[in-house]
């Protein structure tokens, strides 16, 4: 699997901007959880809807990291956060992923 991250407009990625603000301990389960991802391994994967995907981890707030999938192949990073923000995170995850979707339908 491939994995890359969405870009807004401006080509800053949410993903990452939220990935920054992590500690060193927490960024260290969300790589793992990347890795894992990278190499198919999807446990702790569920739908949240509209072909968006939450990743659990279970350590310190129950941290999320949101995705889509383009194809068979590639995995878009969309966000993160915790089981706390749960619902507002599922919520932006999914206006980015409807984002992403029509850009790439205009072939921005």
């Amino acid at each position: 699997m491939k994995i890359t991250e969405f870009l807004g407009r401006d080509g800053h990625s949410p993903f990452q901007d939220w990935f920054d603000h992590l500690d060193t301990q927490a960024a260290a389960k969300v790589t793992t959880a990347i890795t894992r991802m990278g190499q198919g391994n999807m446990s702790g994967v569920k739908s949240v809807g509209g072909g968006l995907y939450e990743r659990k981890i279970d350590f310190g707030p129950g941290y999320r990291i949101y995705f889509g999938k383009d194809g068979d192949r590639i995995i878009i990073l969309i966000g993160g956060g915790t089981k706390r923000h749960q619902s507002k995170d599922i919520q932006t995850a999914k206006d980015r992923w409807s984002e992403y979707k029509k850009r790439k339908k205009e072939g921005d």
